[in-house]
């Protein structure tokens, strides 16, 4: 019976690898089993002594020692207090180091510093120092594996607590922002590709059970991500206003107007803030142009065009910035930005862009809640009575609804934007009123198109 257990367990447990020098131990081979069996029913206080024997006697006899011993000690750790909680989070410290030590092909640098810094900022046991010091060094050695969110937002906002109390200086504060804003962009461009992959399968009805987990996973971590964005804006908050972006780079252009990263990274975000009446957009830009005249260039430059009132030339050069570019989701970012810009003169102009946009990529969420809001904003310009003028938000609720839908990271401000321009629509009563109940709405402004008048 014995031998029958064992077996069944190496069967189970075969995927974590077991190592058969330490196998030869049968009184591990035996606990083994029997913590599996307890974690997989979560009764972790029976499952706590034999893998407490295993993880002591034979570490590397399974993979499971860590990834189930971390799962008993969470709840150890939970259920306990005082000293004997402070025990229990040494413990699983200590199995997070020794996790790299055995499996380090399984267990990254990024992802023990990033369960480690969590678990000591969530039981207050690490100063903003250590919690920085110990995310940074992560970041900087294992940056491919650096993904989890809240070890993302961990990592800036104790930046920007040192640079509060006068410990970090506020470019090092910017300089790590663009790191970790980049790095979440990386990751979610990666869900969001997999998501846009399944939708039109999801719309067909023919995802497989294997295929509706993904989109899954894939929806909800790119959520996370959004939500983590989110926060991280929050936190930098007005600390990269153009009050404090002015004098920064002013006081750096000569120092760093030969460092190409530096000069991108801070025109991008004189941009982004939109600090571009100041003469050192300009200064930036042109030094930007001289260094790489890439497309990013020339979307500043259009920028600039368009202040002056030159509408043709702003064009041109978006058009350009657009065509330099040959990653698809860096081309699809700049045909954006170029549409927030022309939406100042030219709304269909500015559709044009997000449409242009989505063709690049077709999970670019903010190109659909630009033109959601394109159409919002348009009420008055596509209707003569009321009911024909209020309509327009029908179709501007099915934009941002799509936005969400496409890249999950968004799904907050769109399902906020859908509810609002859904608030705005027509109601029943006014349906009922019109007689155009089921009926299709044709839209004769630079909207176009039409929109179907929901049944009572």
């Amino acid at each position: 019976m014995k031998k029958k257990l064992i077996l069944m367990t190496i069967a189970v447990l075969g995927t974590y690898g077991v190592s058969f020098g330490q196998g030869q131990n049968p009184e591990c081979m035996t606990n083994l089993s029997i913590y599996s069996e307890h974690v997989k029913v979560k009764n972790y206080d029976a499952a706590y002594s034999p893998w407490k024997m295993v993880y002591e006697t034979c570490p590397d006899l399974n993979r499971a020692n860590f990834t189930y011993g971390e799962r008993i000690l969470k709840d150890k750790i939970s259920k306990s207090s005082g000293a004997e909680k402070d025990g229990f989070i040494q413990d699983l410290l200590a199995l997070y180091d020794a996790s790299r030590q055995y499996y380090p092909a399984k267990f990254t640098v990024a992802g023990v510093a990033e369960d480690k810094s969590i678990l000591l900022y969530d039981n207050k046991m690490a100063s903003d120092e250590e919690l920085f010091k110990m995310l940074d060094d992560a970041f900087k050695n294992d940056r491919k594996n650096f993904k989890n969110p809240k070890a993302l937002y961990l990592y800036f906002s104790s930046l920007v607590d040192l640079h509060n109390e006068g410990k970090k200086d506020l470019q090092s504060v910017f300089d790590t922002y663009d790191d970790v804003t980049e790095k979440i962009e990386e990751e979610n461009n990666k869900l969001t590709n997999r998501i846009t992959q399944l939708l039109p399968k999801e719309d067909a009805g023919t995802l497989t059970s294997k295929e509706k987990r993904q989109l899954k996973v894939a929806s909800t971590n790119s959520e996370s991500y959004g939500k983590i964005a989110s926060s991280i804006d929050s936190k930098l908050g007005a600390l990269a206003d153009c009050a404090n972006l002015i004098p920064l780079y002013e006081k750096t252009f000569d120092e760093k107007k030969g460092d190409i990263t530096w000069v991108k990274r801070a025109v991008g975000r004189m941009f982004n803030k939109e600090c571009t009446d100041d003469p050192l957009f300009r200064k930036l830009f042109e030094a930007q142009l001289a260094l790489e005249p890439s497309a990013s260039a020339y979307l500043y430059g259009g920028t600039l065009k368009a202040k002056d009132g030159d509408t043709r030339g702003a064009l041109a050069d978006f058009d350009k910035a657009a065509e330099l570019e040959t990653d698809a989701v860096k081309r699809s970012d700049i045909l954006y930005k170029a549409a927030t810009i022309a939406r100042k003169f030219s709304k269909s102009q500015a559709r044009s862009y997000c449409n242009k946009a989505i063709s690049a990529n077709s999970s670019n969420g903010k190109a659909y809640l630009l033109i959601a809001n394109l159409y919002a904003t348009s009420a008055n310009e596509c209707g003569e009575t009321p009911f024909e003028k209020r309509a327009i938000y029908w179709k501007a609720a099915e934009m941002a609804r799509k936005a969400g839908r496409v890249d999950p990271s968004l799904s907050g401000r769109a399902n906020q934007s859908a509810a609002s321009y859904s608030a705005k629509a027509p109601s029943k009563t006014d349906i009922f009123n019109s007689g155009m109940a089921g009926k299709t709405m044709t839209f004769k402004c630079w909207v176009g198109g039409s929109v179907k008048v929901p049944n009572l």
